[in-house]
């Protein structure tokens, strides 16, 4: 099983680097769960490009609909005050962005009572996937020491 954090799941709807290794990841094993404010960043990096004139309106809106058909086959972490509980006490810890210890504390609650050693955390940001590493989890992209 694998919690896949928005900066993996990107790849997955606009071609770019990543896309392959997140694709075999998919194809490897097909559930995807992520928290529910995963769908924010998404379409903030699908707009993004768009107002920065890298896509067209027509790209826009075809990213668009396949990042919605991506998104009905996921599961979704909805508990706010369970992932703010946690991310409060990693923002302690680490030095991550709102978002991403929301992300990181979204893949704690799902691990809940069984422990981190069975997720892996899949995660294209470095800083973010250090800290993964360190609450515990098998981060992919595994890094080359």
């Amino acid at each position: 099983m694998k919690y896949w954090d928005a900066s993996a799941l990107v790849p997955l709807v606009v071609a770019e680097h990543g896309t392959e290794q997140a694709r075999s990841w998919l194809r490897d094993d097909p559930t995807i769960i992520t928290w529910a404010w995963t769908r924010v960043e998404i379409t903030s990096a699908i707009e993004r490009r768009f107002r920065e004139k890298l896509i067209t309106r027509a790209v826009r809106n075809s990213l668009l609909a396949r990042f919605e058909r991506l998104a009905e086959q996921w599961d979704e972490v909805t508990d706010l005050f369970a992932v703010r509980q946690r991310a409060l006490r990693l923002l302690a810890r680490h030095p991550l962005r709102a978002a991403d210890a929301g992300q990181l504390a979204a893949a704690l609650v799902v691990a809940g009572e069984q422990g981190v050693s069975g997720l892996a955390f899949v995660c294209f940001d470095e800083r973010l996937g250090a800290a993964a590493e360190l609450e515990g989890f098998r981060v992919l992209p595994e890094t080359k020491d």
